[in-house]
């Protein structure tokens, strides 16, 4: 069976940087499984595996915008320290929830001053050529609960994270 929108597939794959550095791997325990189709993985990578079926395996580089996407320096801020709890330690590293304008993102501390915390929004992988290698364990038809959240309901996380319901495919008619 080949894969194709909304059925459940099975992989292993690691994945590199352009330097050969490996930034995470499936190999040494169970292949990753998701329904194809939806979102669920970059959008570039989703479009190699298309067609696939258990037992091919490929080497692909997924250009930034179909990975995470382009470095966006608008993504980074500084804040002033005075906007964070006193008693709590900020170190370069740490991570949290921020609320934004266009609703809440995850953000990065990448330096810290007396006055100011410089945050950034984008993704740590954003801006960056990914190298996959992957093999296609299994393809399967979903079962009708892995499909339940996606009949007449659209894709159960909100049309703003795909789009509108064209992304993913789902009828929620937003």
């Amino acid at each position: 069976m080949e894969i194709a929108y909304q059925k459940m597939v099975k992989i292993h794959y690691t994945l590199k940087d352009t330097d050969g550095n490996t930034l995470d791997t499936s190999t040494a325990g169970e292949p990753l499984e998701y329904m194809h189709g939806i979102g669920s993985l970059i959008p570039g990578l989703e479009k190699e595996l298309e067609g696939k079926n258990p037992g091919d395996k490929f080497h692909s580089e997924i250009e930034p915008a179909l990975g995470y996407g382009e470095y966006d320096e608008a993504l980074v801020a500084e804040v002033p320290r005075s906007q964070f709890d006193a008693n709590f330690p900020i170190e370069v590293g740490q991570q949290f929830q921020a609320d934004t304008a266009t609703g809440p993102m995850i953000v990065k501390v990448t330096k810290v001053t007396d006055d100011k915390i410089t945050v950034d929004g984008n993704h740590e992988l954003a801006g960056k050529k990914l190298c996959f290698d992957v093999e296609v364990v299994d393809v399967r038809d979903a079962t009708e609960a892995e499909l339940e959240p996606f009949v007449n309901s659209g894709c159960g996380s909100g049309c703003a994270s795909c789009g509108g319901c064209s992304g993913c495919g789902g009828s929620c008619g937003e």
